[in-house]
């Protein structure tokens, strides 16, 4: 999801002849929009897939005077648990009548038939997704930095929506949240390595020791950084975006990420974004302050969290570079991904040591 009106494209989809993206029957989902929500759609529809998505395809669709966004598994066979549509219209549904910038939720299609894939429609949110230094340096540095407390600030109220409230209670696990969080980190870096690392033996049974006792759940985002919101003209937060790891959990694993990510090492030309360094951009410490100081909560053990983030984004990374040694990705910067393990580890043990 990304701002900005979607380029002229080729005649409306649903048009005879007219090619549709992949992914997409734009005749079939003009008719499910129909049938869901009469009135909605005026005309044919046009649509483009919308880049920079990591997992789940997103388009943007028209009728040629109204703009929607509609979200669908990725092409092939992939596990419903994994990519579940339902799930992700269900939080931002719940959290739409709250403080939490959500796009609107329109209308969900659980029937497969209708473009090979259950999908849901809400609102085209306008704002620009911030995924770079120099992407955000345009800003300016009182902009950048207020820009980055903001999202401190919407990251407060998410942790403060009441899930039983918004009919979310049953939306996770939370007992054990952490624990099932670091087995599953700890299986899926036995099952994406060819290499020795340095280290990351010592930081995943160091994680284990110090393992802390989570406060009472919340509604997580579960990946939550600035390239996963959108910003408004108004240089506020309008929409937070990519629900798909959401949960109820410990809330602070949503921070321990957030600052961990401000604290990126950077390796040139990795195709992990990063906006490190801006001139404005508050450090961690700052952010976790922030956060403390608006949510009242206890960030005495964020170190923790932290050092799990960067756990986490190491095993992602080495993931992503043993897919590159056996030819199974596309695109600018793979090569490097591998040179970034190490200092993730590095640095998740510097913190865990030093807090």
């Amino acid at each position: 999801m990304s701002a900005g009106s979607p380029p002229p494209g080729p005649p409306a989809a649903d048009d005879p002849g007219a090619a549709a993206p992949p992914g997409l029957d734009l005749a079939r989902v003009r008719a499910f929009v129909e049938r869901a929500r009469p009135g909605l759609v005026d005309g044919p529809l046009r649509a483009h897939l919308i880049e920079g998505g990591r997992s789940n395809l997103t388009y943007a669709v028209t009728d040629g005077a109204t703009r929607w966004v509609l979200r669908r598994p990725p092409l092939g066979h992939v596990l419903a648990t994994a990519h579940d549509m339902g799930r992700e219209y269900r939080v931002i549904s719940a959290l739409h009548p709250t403080r939490v910038p959500v796009p609107e939720p329109l209308a969900l299609c659980a029937d497969e038939s209708v473009t090979g894939s259950p999908f849901y429609v809400m609102e085209h949110v306008d704002g620009v997704p911030y995924r770079s230094a120099e992407q955000l340096a345009e800003l300016g540095p009182r902009a950048t930095r207020e820009l980055l407390f903001d999202l401190v600030d919407t990251l407060v109220e998410l942790h403060a929506v009441d899930p039983a409230a918004v009919g979310l209670a049953d939306f996770g696990r939370p007992d054990g949240y952490l624990e099932r969080q670091l087995r599953r980190w700890s299986e899926q870096l036995a099952h994406s390595t060819s290499r020795e690392l340095a280290g990351v033996e010592e930081l995943r049974s160091g994680l284990t020791r110090a393992l802390p006792a989570s406060p009472a759940p919340t509604v997580l985002h579960g990946d939550y950084r600035l390239d996963n919101v959108l910003v408004g003209a108004d240089r506020a937060i309008a929409a937070v975006l990519d629900w798909e790891m959401s949960t109820l959990g410990d809330p602070l694993s949503d921070l321990g990420l957030l600052a961990m990510y401000t604290e990126l090492p950077e390796v040139p030309d990795s195709p992990l974004s990063t906006v490190r360094g801006t001139p404005g951009h508050p450090s961690g410490a700052e952010l976790i302050e922030r956060y403390a100081a608006r949510s009242g909560r206890d960030v005495g053990r964020v170190a923790w969290y932290v050092a799990f983030a960067f756990f986490k984004l190491a095993v992602i990374a080495e993931g992503i570079h043993y897919r590159y040694t056996l030819g199974q990705t596309v695109g600018a910067g793979f090569d490097r991904v591998g040179a970034l393990v190490p200092l993730l580890v590095d640095r998740g043990l510097t913190t865990l040591e030093e807090g």
